[in-house]
């Protein structure tokens, strides 16, 4: 029998993890500059609270059956827990609160085939309490930041509005609805061509499809729709939070690419204002994140459904590491270890042992190896070169040390 990983998991090799580790590092870096704080929850979730508000579809939550028959799953994405967390763990806390994380999500996606992905990992941040226009920027342009810090270039945000886009979505059957919806979303003009809708309400939903591209352009076709007072306020909020982002990057689409695409419909139903995707520019099959605001989430899991605004977004690590490995940034290949430790013939093990010690208890954090096998000089060589490993100690008993620098390749007596 060959053993092999669960269906939809896998394995992370060490220059997988190395990489992986490269991108949190330097995403956590940004996270702290903006002021935000990690939080670890479960990976575990009560099904209800995974689906409250129609955060989540029940087919996509991996479950599992807890004691008495308790419903349970594994958590899909962030947000939720995060939302319950705070309702629930940090009552009486000063908001906003300034949250970020680093963790694996487990999904069934749409059409799941044999062997596909359903773990994913994240970083992500959580701004509780932040509502307007000037949290929303900051959000923004903490993307921005992130993907910088990263040496990303080719990439753009695509902004939607979320109340738009279903305000827009209302005159349509209610029976059409959800299609129309999907099929705006999945950019599928044959499905919206040949849905039995009346002439006006067809062009309805091609104009819709196509409120997409620069963010002047589209605030123009919208203003010729007729639009009642909480479309044209939320207009008025894109408008105003362009105009900042303008402010903070001068020609917003050469630093800041911004595409504002009113056709876009995010698959999690929580979302109440702007919503967003990252994708490259190279293939933009390969989101990089996604996020939005969320003003009533928290209310759901309050006793008295005292509500706090809230806004945050994912970075989809596997999809920036696709992206990244055409580039210098990311490492090559697995860390290696500052030095191999040879006894020299079995009665030195011990000294060799207490060597490697004081190598590693030095205050340079060096990773020291140890020879366990007894090999030949040149196989010993060999392996420490393939392994780019820099430094040989040799040991005798009782002896001084002699050190061979492999980049050097001398011999040192110390």
């Amino acid at each position: 029998m060959i053993y092999q990983p669960p269906t939809g998991a896998r394995d992370l090799l060490p220059l997988d993890v190395a990489q992986k580790h490269w991108i949190e590092e330097r995403l956590q870096q940004v996270f702290q500059r903006y002021g935000y704080h990690q939080i670890i929850t479960s990976t575990l979730e009560r099904l209800d609270t995974l689906m409250a508000g129609g955060a989540i579809e029940r087919r996509s939550v991996i479950q599992l059956q807890g004691a008495e028959e308790e419903e349970l799953g594994l958590r899909p994405e962030l947000t939720a827990s995060i939302a319950r967390a705070a309702v629930t763990r940090m009552a009486g806390v000063t908001y906003p609160q300034r949250l970020y994380y680093t963790a694996n999500v487990f999904r069934r996606t749409k059409g799941s085939s044999y062997n596909r992905q359903q773990e994913f990992y994240q970083a992500g941040v959580e701004l509780l309490g932040g509502g307007g226009g000037f949290a929303d920027a900051e959000i923004l342009l903490l993307v921005a930041e992130c993907l910088q810090e990263l040496g990303l270039t080719n990439w753009r945000l695509i902004l939607g509005e979320a109340g738009i886009a279903r305000s827009l979505l209302s005159p349509f059957p209610p029976q059409l609805q959800d299609t129309v919806r999907k099929a705006i979303a999945s950019l599928d003009r044959v499905t919206l061509e040949n849905l039995p809708l009346s002439d006006e309400l067809k062009a309805r939903s091609l104009l819709l499809l196509d409120l997409r591209g620069n963010p002047a352009d589209v605030l123009q076709q919208v203003a010729s729709l007729d639009l009642d007072e909480s479309q044209i306020e939320a207009v008025h909020h894109l408008k105003s939070l362009i105009a900042l982002l303008d402010e903070c990057y001068p020609g917003v689409n050469s630093q800041f690419p911004l595409i504002l695409d009113l056709s876009l419909v995010q698959t999690l139903d929580y979302y109440t204002g702007i919503v967003f995707e990252v994708v490259s520019d190279r293939n933009q099959t390969h989101i990089l994140g996604q996020g939005g605001r969320y003003d009533r989430l928290l209310g759901l899991y309050h006793p008295q459904g005292e509500s706090s605004p809230g806004i945050g977004f994912a970075l989809n690590i596997e999809e920036l590491q696709q992206v990244l490995l055409g580039s210098s940034q990311l490492p090559k290949f697995t860390p290696a270890s500052n030095w191999l430790v040879v006894p020299e013939n079995p009665n030195a093990y011990a000294d060799a042992f207490a060597y490697a010690q004081k190598l590693r208890s030095s205050s340079h954090q060096v990773q020291v190896e140890m020879e366990l096998e007894g090999r030949n000089s040149h196989i010993i060589r060999e392996y420490a070169r393939n392994r780019r490993i820099g430094q040989i100690a040799w040991i005798k008993a009782g002896g001084m040390p002699t050190i061979e620098s492999l980049n050097a390749r001398s011999h040192i007596s110390c």
